[in-house]
């Protein structure tokens, strides 16, 4: 399926747009979190320790700490798809305007497009990780493939941002013609 530079600017904005309203959801709500308790859950994303999962963890003991932490997690799951796909439509458009003809450069770009779904599924991963430490208790094994995925999740991410901010200069910087 191949779609207009028309409809894939619209894909690109209206993920966007919701991707940045999931995001201020999160944000908001980690932030009261973080305000009753010390921790949110993002602070689970820099922990390589079990010890230091556990100490999150016994922060949130009480049910609604404990609701509200467990919403995050699976809130983040809604976000995921919605930031993929913004960051994959933004990345698609700067393969269109950087590198419209086959070639290497095309090739590259194409892949990296993908870097954004990839980070989506890291993200994936680690919330599921953190699940299954809330669930079961942390050890250092899960804390530490938490942490790998949390770095490949922002790796994916920041390859995304990059080429979508490449992609909007993209739509309003206008080629011009060498003359010949």
């Amino acid at each position: 399926m191949q779609l207009s530079r028309k409809a894939l600017n619209s894909r690109w904005a209206w993920t966007t747009g919701a991707a940045a309203a999931a995001l201020l959801v999160l944000n908001l709500a980690d932030a009261a979190l973080r305000a009753g308790t010390g921790y949110g859950t993002v602070d689970l994303q820099g922990v390589a320790s079990g010890w230091g999962v556990r100490a999150i963890l016994d922060r949130w003991t009480s049910p609604p700490d404990a609701a509200l932490a467990g919403f995050l997690l699976g809130f983040d799951y809604l976000f995921m798809p919605l930031y993929a796909a913004a960051l994959f439509c933004g990345s698609i458009a700067a393969l269109d305007r950087f590198a419209p003809e086959a070639g290497g450069a095309r090739r590259i770009m194409a892949l990296l497009a993908f870097a954004p779904v990839a980070g989506a599924i890291f993200d994936g991963c680690e919330n599921a990780l953190q699940i299954v430490m809330m669930t079961r208790g942390p050890t250092d094994m899960l804390a530490s493939f938490a942490l790998e995925a949390t770095a490949a999740k922002y790796a994916g991410i920041a390859v995304g941002i990059v080429l979508s901010l490449a992609g909007l200069v993209g739509l309003f910087w206008k080629k011009t013609k060498r003359p010949a």
